[in-house]
């Protein structure tokens, strides 16, 4: 499929000015998500946590608490761990456009 040109030759497509911005918005996107991402692993319990991780044993805690958001810190965990290898992914992308319109 041939790229479309315009009357003067040039491509269509973003110019330098407009890739700077959208990388400059991604990363602080990207630094936002990492924050996040630091928070919500700071956030949740080891797998012995609690007082009876102290003593050894992770059983009798499981067995009389109720039920906690566990399985939703998780899913956010997920959630945010693949919006930041997108972010990650994105940004290598843009860094290598932008650098070779540098040079070029």
């Amino acid at each position: 499929m041939a790229a479309p040109f315009l009357t003067s030759g040039r491509r269509l497509g973003y110019n330098s000015a407009h890739m700077n911005t959208l990388y400059s918005v991604l990363q602080i996107i990207h630094y936002v998500i990492c924050i996040t991402l630091i928070l919500i692993v700071l956030l949740q319990a080891g797998k012995s946590g609690g007082i009876a991780g102290i003593f050894g044993g992770g059983g009798a805690d499981q067995l009389f608490s109720a039920p906690s958001g566990k399985a939703f810190i998780k899913k956010v965990t997920i959630v945010v761990a693949c919006c930041f290898v997108l972010t990650s992914l994105l940004l290598t992308k843009l860094s290598t456009k932008i650098m070779a319109s540098v040079v070029i």
